[in-house]
């Protein structure tokens, strides 16, 4: 309870992390890994629930779009992030996950179309409007030198997420359409745990400070729209959105594409697939998460690495045939990338380049840009895919030159500042 009386500032350091900022950053976090669980758990039933409900490509494309991958989450970041700014993070943060157990239930029971289609939908809004509240709530009690670490920490729980759910899932391979719903329904008991457990998080000193200022009235939305927020704005927009609709295809359609495209059976899809989650988090942890409050320079090495291995991950769909060994190599090649020059690095900038009044509002916005182009992408992939991997890969590649070189060459510096100081600098600039 220390925490409820401590200045904002207090906290700015030497980068030491207390006991209670790794448990506020793991309740926190624990909204990345309903979101990709939840992902990859639609992504690992795809096939089987095409299968059960004799749903069309272009029933399974909607079924993509309107979920918590895309444009479900994007609606429920739009309204979350705002409210959690206008409102406080801890009354957002406390009670989205009854609607996210409500809607994962909904898909576990699904005998039906409408069932599955509600289900997913709503698992969308609730992540949506967890995500942006829940990093605003780490990126504001972090020290200043050890922010990186704390978000790239929720990015490790991104990673797990995926991992449990596809172990699971290959584990109860044999049991069709039953292993599905049993992981679903693993999702909802995490969801009622973590809900308990984050009755006991107390609001953003932060947030309580900003809100009780003065110049709290002049933080409205408009503002994001011109001078560095709206810089701020589209770069961190424009780095995740090309960014995401690489790393939600994979996500979400990757054991799908192995399966249909005859490169392997469902427990292969999932095996692969979860390979691939736990590269990503191993990176996340020993070197992002090591590495990331290093400084300015540090950070643009790490994205340019990490961006040129992404590029190359869907750029050997292109030359080389789409089987094991080389799902393998894309696997690999995209999953250190990716914890490089992904995610990672756009929740960390989210936080340090947009004031506390506007914080949960700006992620909102771009997150849920990004979901909703990554809606409709997911309404063509199917299709896309029934012509082979070639054009898909094509796309994907390109979209990652774009964000890679976004974000190499436009990269702000604001490593190991608070965020009180990054604010003061950018009203300047």
């Amino acid at each position: 309870m220390a925490q409820e009386t401590t200045h904002p500032n207090t906290v700015e350091d030497d980068g030491t992390i207390t006991k209670e900022q790794w448990r506020w950053s793991v309740l926190a976090g624990m909204a990345s890994y309903l979101d990709a669980g939840s992902i990859v758990a639609l992504g690992a039933g795809l096939a089987l629930f095409e299968s059960y409900l004799h749903l069309s490509s272009d029933a399974l494309g909607a079924l993509a779009a309107i979920g918590p991958n895309a444009i479900g989450c994007a609606i429920g970041a739009f309204i979350g992030g705002r409210l959690g700014d206008k409102l406080g993070r801890k009354r957002i943060y406390k009670y989205d996950l009854l609607v996210y157990a409500a809607g994962i239930l909904c898909i576990a029971l699904a005998f039906n179309a409408p069932m599955l289609f509600i289900g997913v939908f709503v698992v969308g809004v609730a992540v949506g409007a967890d995500v942006p509240t829940s990093l605003a709530l780490v990126g504001e009690f972090a020290p200043s030198k050890a922010r990186g670490k704390l978000l790239g920490f929720t990015q490790v729980a991104w990673n797990f997420g995926p991992v449990v759910v596809l172990v699971l899932a290959l584990v109860l391979s044999s049991l069709d359409l039953l292993g599905i719903r049993i992981v679903f329904l693993h999702l909802f008991v995490m969801a009622l745990v973590t809900w308990a457990l984050r009755q006991g998080l107390t609001e953003s000193p932060r947030w309580r400070a900003a809100a009780e200022a003065e110049s709290a009235p002049r933080h409205n939305v408009k503002a994001l729209f011109s001078g560095p927020h709206l810089k701020a704005l589209l770069w961190t927009g424009s780095i995740y959105l090309f960014w995401n609709i690489a790393a939600g295809t994979a996500g979400i359609f990757t054991p799908y594409f192995i399966k249909t495209l005859n490169a392997g059976g469902q427990a292969a899809s999932v095996a692969l697939s979860s390979s691939g989650f736990i590269l990503g988090g191993v990176a996340t942890v020993f070197v992002f998460m090591r590495l990331a409050d290093r400084g300015h320079s540090t950070r643009k090495l790490l994205w340019g690495i990490g961006a040129v291995l992404q590029i190359v991950a869907y750029a050997v769909f292109m030359v080389l045939p789409f089987t094991v060994p080389v799902i393998i190599l894309n696997i690999f090649l995209f999953s250190i990338g990716a914890a490089l020059a992904g995610e990672a690095f756009y929740k960390v900038f989210s936080q340090e380049l947009f004031p506390t009044m506007l914080r949960g509002t700006a992620q909102g916005i771009t997150f849920g840009v990004a979901r909703t182009c990554l809606g409709i992408w997911s309404l063509f992939v199917p299709t896309l895919a029934g012509a082979g991997i070639g054009p898909v890969a094509f796309l994907l590649s390109l979209f990652l030159v774009i964000s890679g070189a976004i974000g190499y060459f436009f990269m702000p510096n604001t490593s190991g500042k608070s965020l009180e100081q990054i604010e003061a600098e950018r009203a300047t600039a």
